[in-house]
C-alpha cells in the first residue's frame, strides 16, 4: 500500500459531490432506525427486514459502487492515472491501495451505520446488529474489488454496476433462484445468517460456499484490475 496515493484518493473522494451520497445514504438508514426505535415499532423482525432490505440490499451495493468506481475511475477517464503509472510504483500496489481506500470508505459509511442502526432498533438481541455488520463488511470487500475492477476495465462501470446490483441481484433475484444464489448480496447474507439466531434471517447459499465465492470474487477482481492497469501502461507507451 502506498500512503501518498491513499491520502490523495481519500481527499479526492471526500471532496467530490460523491461525498454527499457517501454521507447521505447512511443518514437515511440511521433516521429510519431512530424513528422506529422512538416509536417502539422496532421489533426483531422489523429490524431484520430493515437491515436486510436497506442495509445489505440497497445501502451496501450503492456505497460500494460509489467508492469502488470513484477511487480510480475518474483518474482513468481524465488521464491523470498516467501520471501515477509513470512513477516506479508496482501496479499491484496501486490497485491494492485504491482497493483498501474503497474498503475503508465502505466500512465507515456502510458497516458502521448498519451496526449503529441495528443497535438502535434491537440492541444486542440475537446478535442481530453485529451479524448484519459482519455481513456488510465481507460483502463490502467483495463488492469493492468487483467495482474497482469494473472501473479499470470499462468507462461504463457505474452503469454496469447498477445493472448488476439493481437488475441481477434485486429484480431477477426475486424470481430466479439461480440469480439469487449467484449474488454478493446473498453471500453476505449467508455470513449474517451464520452469526445470528434470528429465524427471519435466511440465506439461499450455505456458508462454506458463500465464503469461498466471496474470496474468489475479491481475488479475481483484484487480479483483473492489476492486469488491466498494466495494459493501460503499454497502451500509453504506444
Amino acid at each position: 500500500m502506498n500512503p501518498t496515493i491513499a491520502m490523495i484518493t481519500f481527499r479526492a473522494m471526500l471532496g467530490r459531490r460523491r461525498a454527499l451520497l457517501l454521507f447521505g445514504l447512511p443518514l437515511v438508514l440511521l433516521a429510519m432506525a431512530a424513528a422506529l426505535r422512538f416509536t417502539d415499532l422496532a421489533d426483531l423482525d422489523t429490524t431484520a427486514t430493515i437491515l436486510q432490505r436497506f442495509g445489505i440490499a440497497t445501502l451496501l451495493p450503492l456505497l460500494a459502487l460509489i467508492a469502488g468506481t470513484g477511487v480510480i475511475g475518474p483518474e482513468i477517464d481524465d488521464g491523470q492515472i498516467m501520471y501515477v503509472l509513470t512513477k516506479p510504483i508496482p501496479r499491484q500496489v496501486i490497485v491494492l491501495t485504491k482497493l483498501v481506500v474503497a474498503i475503508v470508505l465502505v466500512t465507515l459509511f456502510a458497516t458502521v451505520p448498519t451496526l449503529v442502526a441495528g443497535l438502535l432498533m434491537s440492541g444486542m438481541t440475537a446478535q442481530l446488529a453485529p451479524a448484519f455488520a459482519a455481513g456488510v463488511l465481507v460483502g463490502g470487500i467483495a463488492y469493492s474489488a468487483l467495482f474497482v475492477a469494473l472501473a479499470v476495465v470499462s468507462r461504463n462501470a457505474v452503469t454496469i454496476g447498477l445493472l448488476y446490483a439493481l437488475v441481477w441481484e434485486s429484480l431477477l433475484g426475486n424470481f430466479a433462484p439461480g440469480a439469487r444464489s449467484a449474488s454478493v448480496q446473498q453471500w453476505a447474507l449467508s455470513v449474517t445468517d451464520a452469526l445470528t439466531d434470528a429465524s427471519v434471517v435466511r440465506s439461499t447459499v450455505d456458508l462454506p460456499l458463500a465464503a469461498a465465492l466471496l474470496a474468489l470474487v475479491t481475488a479475481a477482481g483484484t487480479a483483473l484490475a492489476v492486469v488491466r492497469l498494466r495494459s493501460l501502461t503499454v497502451a500509453s507507451a504506444e
